[in-house]
């Protein structure tokens, strides 16, 4: 399953619709959030058919990012079901992201 871009207005029916989605939160000014973007290509192409990836770009969608309280990029957060089930904080290394994805298949 290819990366969605997702926007403030198809947030819901892209991430909250069902299933599991690992939501990035980032912005293309920031740096972290570059290293994290091949990691999450990797993890795509390996359980891409276990989890959808969904990138919401802050500065383009404020109302998403303020929803849930996005203080700082990247944050990534697992949402199942419409849940938020964890939220991740800064860059991360494939295993560890993983690791939490795995938790919630």
């Amino acid at each position: 399953m290819a990366i969605v871009n997702v926007t403030d207005s198809s947030f819901q029916s892209e991430v909250e619709s069902g299933g599991t989605v690992l939501v990035d939160f980032w912005a293309p000014w920031c740096g972290p959030c570059k290293m994290i973007a091949p990691v999450l290509e990797e993890i795509d192409g390996e359980i891409g058919g276990k989890v959808k990836i969904a990138k919401v770009n802050v500065d383009e969608n404020p109302e998403s990012a303020q929803r849930f309280g996005v203080m700082s990029i990247p944050t990534l957060m697992l949402v199942k079901d419409g849940q938020v089930v964890d939220k991740i904080i800064g860059f991360q290394p494939k295993e560890s992201l993983l690791s939490a994805i795995n938790k919630h298949l």
